[in-house]
């Protein structure tokens, strides 16, 4: 695929051209289904009886809110910056909750989720060399990374799962303030071809240079 495609990936025009033009019923996964990932999710996420704010970042209309939502995660919020699958979503499950939203700019305040959950979202971020990245793609991952830190409660992770391999895009997430980082290889239940990763950052729970009665 052309880099210029691939640049075309970060801008919402694309986005509402494309989701404009899908008139069906049904959602589209851009990477993988839960058939894939839902074990990589279920490791990771707090049980449903715990009830955790869960953040989907850039959310698309991808099943995946709903298939959790099956699996009794009911507190879920589901972000995309185009207000056309915005738009979709809410008529096809309004029982979740829907906003448009840039990752960039999150309107929440400090601290609001237990878990973040990013499906090849920022992977639509990323064009030219990934060895030295643009300086458009420095900025705009950058920016993204510290806002998901920043809605984090204590103790929280964020879950990336992605192709994108991790000499690539351990660096991008590096936040050692913040988080700590740890890859996990995935593959097909079926034997594909392709390796893919699942990311997991876990925010520390208590601030860098404090010990746990806040000196």
């Amino acid at each position: 695929m052309a880099d210029f495609s691939l640049e075309e990936f970060s801008r919402i025009e694309y986005w509402e051209k494309r989701y404009a033009a899908a008139d069906a019923p049904d959602s589209y996964e851009w990477f993988r289904t839960f058939h894939y990932l839902g074990p990589f999710f279920q490791t990771h996420l707090p049980h449903p009886q715990q009830k955790p704010k869960i953040l989907h970042l850039g959310s698309g209309d991808s099943m995946l809110p709903k298939e959790l939502h099956r699996l009794g995660y009911t507190e879920q919020t589901s972000i995309d910056f185009s207000p056309t699958v915005i738009r979709l979503m809410r008529a096809r499950q309004p029982h979740l909750d829907w906003q448009v939203m840039d990752i960039r700019e999150l309107k929440f305040a400090d601290e609001s989720f237990d878990v973040a959950v990013d499906k090849a979202t920022l992977d639509a971020m990323l064009h030219g060399s990934l060895w030295d990245p643009p300086e458009d793609v420095r900025s705009n991952v950058g920016t993204y990374v510290d806002e998901v830190a920043r809605v984090l409660k204590p103790g929280a992770k964020w879950l990336y799962v992605a192709y994108q391999q991790p000499h690539f895009i351990k660096p991008l997430l590096h936040r050692p303030a913040a988080w700590t980082v740890d890859v996990q290889t995935l593959s097909d239940s079926e034997g594909g071809v392709f390796e893919f990763y699942g990311y997991v950052m876990t925010k520390h729970s208590v601030k860098d240079g404090e010990t746990s009665d806040g000196h």
